[in-house]
């Protein structure tokens, strides 16, 4: 079978406003809800008071109500003295007499004014004299001195919020103050999620190789509860015709946007572009210059929105906010979002494909001139923790191929505000690392891990940018670890041996150096910059097996490869190898320490990581269980 193309790759804003252009973003109807129910909502009618309120003159603290020119001249060691009326005022209940010239009465907070009053002297600043029947009063008050009056806060007939605002709880507080027990809103869009794909498989269900646990649908239907809308999981379906179109069917009936996941690169066993288009207008958009998420479907139903976002998590959920979360903002009648933005230094240089408008996800580190730093998160439209632990994201221009590092660039934050983190790690990644990170949040402290191999980290450490750097750096001509890549201005703090090795399934029983010599055997390598892959440099000399060029990031993508038969062997570390069930061979152990910047030596959550990593500490008997040496702290 021929595989069909995209209809007309286009540039975004065109894309978005063909799309517009077919939909009906007339605002939902409205709705009568418990006040109760309407927290997160937004509000489709101007709400105007029916009370005063306060709706009487309201004492704001336990004293005596006066006339406050009673009081002139009282000072402490001169009071003024009042005849002290019978009764006392509570709250709730209506006062029975009146406060008259020279006279006081006793009253709590939040009772009601008795008439002639127009001030409170405050308990504290009065005494009770000849058998409480007098009242000292000692400092003077002014008229209204700690009384609310009638309508001061909210006035009979203002307008208290106004259409199109969203409840928080500091709306349906004042809601509830007017004594409002219902209220109208906008009806909350109704948004089908329906999960395309062969491979595509519920959570909770056996995994085996070639499956996908459908994550999309998850983070779809919380991403529409976030922006006011209701979600409505449609189900998951099969590449099949009559199955998908029943499912789009029904959804259509319902839901104020359809959204399907997956199906949108044209392949043969892509069908939702084919369903899609049967509706009418139909698709109006197939292709959209951006990336990631280049091969998003826009289309319209009788001017219902509907699209098919790419599969894979990254590039839907950035399709879905870039196209989709507008449209469900619109259907509120709310206006598009405003999103924040700040100014940042690229870390790393950063390569682009020109031609597409590029999304590059970053994480944001504070730089030693106070400025901010942006490091790629690069893991693929494929990652599902990209998004995640991103900051926020720079848009790469489509005639851009290179991002320098050092060069300015203004970074989107991604839906929060940018808090600074405890302790900032930048480096080489292992799970021992993940042990050290849940012992320091035990202890109160916040973490942002951004793995970018060792020498990465190493040069962070040295620009001020983190508090720490985890490194395992062989110097080949010392065979010394760590210590002779330092330079000035970084300390080392000694972390823990872990052992290196080539991994293999099972079955294969040939040594090390038969298994690296043979040409016929796959490896899997490590990517440039990481310490593992200085290990494997040496190893192999000028060789180049098959697989040289697979350069993966982390330990657990190693053993990953070679367990699932897409390479016959890797090298990565013993806790790992045995967490996937590998035959290991030791090379050599290596230490994994952490660099430090000296000036960030005694920062408190330093000062923390460094008394966990104490001999004879709860963190080492820890990293010793899952298979990490110990010894020689240092």
């Amino acid at each position: 079978m021929k595989q069909s193309q995209f209809l007309d790759v286009i540039d975004r804003d065109e894309a978005e406003a063909r799309w517009h252009a077919a939909l009906d973003l007339s605002t939902l109807p409205a709705e009568v809800v418990h006040l109760g129910d309407c927290l997160g909502r937004i509000l489709a009618e101007d709400v105007r008071a029916d009370v005063d309120v306060p709706s009487f003159d309201r004492s704001n603290m336990d004293g005596f109500a006066v006339q406050a020119a009673d009081t002139f001249g009282a000072m402490e060691e001169a009071p003024v003295r009042l005849r002290r009326n019978l009764e006392t005022i509570p709250t709730g209940v209506q006062p029975g007499e009146e406060v008259k010239p020279g006279t006081a009465t006793a009253i709590a907070t939040g009772g009601m004014l008795p008439r002639g009053a127009d001030a409170v002297v405050p308990v504290e600043h009065t005494d009770l004299e000849e058998g409480e029947a007098l009242v000292a009063v000692r400092r003077a008050v002014v008229p209204g001195a700690a009384v609310s009056f009638a309508g001061t806060d909210i006035g009979l007939g203002e307008t208290v919020l106004f259409r199109g605002a969203r409840l928080t709880s500091r709306e349906t507080g004042m809601l509830a103050a007017i004594g409002r027990e219902h209220v109208r809103v906008v009806r909350r869009p109704l948004v089908g999620i329906l999960s395309t794909g062969d491979e595509i498989v519920e959570p909770g269900t056996p995994m085996r190789p070639g499956l996908v646990f459908d994550s999309n649908a998850r983070i779809l239907a919380d991403a529409v509860r976030e922006l006011g809308g209701e979600p409505w999981f449609v189900g998951t379906f099969r590449d099949d015709p009559q199955a998908l179109r029943a499912g789009l069917e029904r959804a259509r009936r319902e839901a104020d946007v359809v959204l399907l996941s997956g199906g949108t690169s044209k392949g043969e066993g892509d069908l939702n572009a084919e369903v899609v288009r049967e509706l009418s207008p139909g698709i109006v958009v197939h292709g959209v210059a951006l990336k990631p998420g280049k091969p998003i479907c826009l289309a319209a139903d009788a001017g219902r929105p509907v699209a098919i976002l790419p599969g894979f998590p990254t590039s839907a959920v950035f399709t879905f906010h870039e196209f989709v979360a507008p449209v469900v903002r619109r259907l509120q009648g709310l206006s598009e979002a405003r999103r924040e933005t700040v100014p940042a230094h690229m870390a790393l240089q950063v390569a682009s494909e020109r031609g597409r408008l590029e999304y590059l996800l970053v994480g944001l580190v504070q730089r030693a001139d106070g400025g901010l730093a942006a490091y790629p998160m690069g893991k693929g439209s494929g990652s599902v923790t990209s998004f995640s632990r991103a900051d926020g994201f720079v848009r790469v221009l489509r005639n851009r191929e290179i991002v320098e590092a050092e060069e300015e660039v203004e970074v989107t934050l991604i839906g929060r505000e940018l808090e600074p983190a405890d302790l900032v790690v930048i480096g080489s990644h292992c799970i021992g690392l993940d042990l050290i990170a849940s012992a320091l949040l035990d202890e109160g402290f916040t973490l942002k891990i951004l793995s970018v191999g060792s020498q990465g980290g190493l040069a962070a450490a040295r620009r001020g940018e983190c508090d720490v750097a985890p490194i395992h750096l062989l110097d080949p001509e010392s065979g010394e670890y760590n210590t002779p890549f330092l330079g000035d201005g970084v300390r080392l703090l000694r972390g823990y041996t872990r052992m290196q090795g080539v991994v293999t399934r099972r079955r294969e029983t040939r040594d090390t150096e038969a298994l690296l010599a043979d040409p016929g055997l796959r490896m899997v390598n490590r990517n440039r910059g990481a310490g593992t892959r200085i290990l494997i440099d040496g190893l192999l000399g000028e060789r180049r097996p098959p697989g040289f060029a697979h350069e993966p990031r982390s330990h657990n993508a190693v053993a990953a490869a070679v367990a699932q038969g897409r390479a016959d062997w890797g090298v990565t570390i013993e806790p790992v190898a045995a967490q996937a069930k590998l035959a290991f061979r030791p090379l050599r152990a290596e230490r994994y320490d952490f660099a430090i910047p000296t000036s960030h030596w005694d920062r408190p959550a330093v000062r923390a990581l460094r008394s966990l990593l104490e001999p004879e500490t709860p963190l080492r008997a820890a990293l010793a269980q899952a298979g990490f040496a110990t010894g020689d702290e240092g």
